[in-house]
């Protein structure tokens, strides 16, 4: 599935969410005009089914909210070519430009630069309406070799994305019912030497992220 099939999935799920939203709406107001007439029968018979019809669309722009930015993971492809700059002693600096034109510069510390990615993995039944493994970058941040460093040196650490409108990995952390739905339970993570001047690139695989040194 291509960046392409993504942004299809979420279009098609903003308008099913819509199109649910707009006759659960619906069904609650004829409900509520049943109570008035203190017709409780209709009243059931309406407003319960379109409470439910409400809720699957809300769910429903909840998770094409959530998969902005995601792309499929299916193949190798490169993400950015990062040049690091050292600037002083165990502070360099990273830019990065990436694969859509944008560019990027980061200030850190520390002997390594390290960039974590999100993925999400869908359950098969996910997977009948279009969803499988996604990625997202997720931050970058300076490594210290040494472990008495990394624990007593400043740590600095700057996102790749911005704030999603709504973080499917927070959801899946404190609701245990989403779990039938997807796992964002894992990520995936490389660092590299940045205490010299060096260019690299960054790549997503099946397997996670890599980062390769540059000629």
């Amino acid at each position: 599935m291509s960046e392409l099939d993504v942004a299809g999935t979420v279009d098609t799920l903003w308008l099913l969410a819509l199109a649910f939203a707009i006759v659960g709406l619906a069904a609650i107001l004829a409900g509520l005009g049943a109570l008035a007439r203190l017709r409780l029968g209709r009243f059931a018979l309406r407003s319960l089914p379109g409470a439910l019809l409400l809720a699957i669309g809300v769910l429903l722009g909840t998770l094409a909210g959530g998969l902005h930015g995601y792309r499929a993971l299916t193949q190798e492809e490169t993400i950015a070519q990062i040049t690091v700059e050292p600037v002083g002693e165990q502070r360099f600096e990273a830019h990065f430009r990436f694969a859509d034109g944008r560019e990027a510069r980061y200030e850190l510390a520390g002997d390594e630069i390290q960039v974590d990615a999100r993925i999400l993995k869908w359950k098969p039944f996910a997977n009948l309406i279009g969803l499988h493994t996604l990625w997202t970058l997720d931050r970058v941040s300076g490594r210290y070799r040494s472990l008495d460093d990394e624990r007593s040196h400043p740590r600095t650490v700057h996102p790749l994305q911005g704030d999603p409108m709504v973080d499917l990995f927070a959801l899946r952390r404190r609701f245990a019912s989403l779990a039938p739905l997807y796992d964002a339970e894992y990520g995936s993570a490389s660092f590299v030497p940045a205490d010299t001047a060096a260019r690299y690139e960054l790549r997503v695989s099946t397997t996670g992220l890599l980062i390769r040194p540059l000629a």
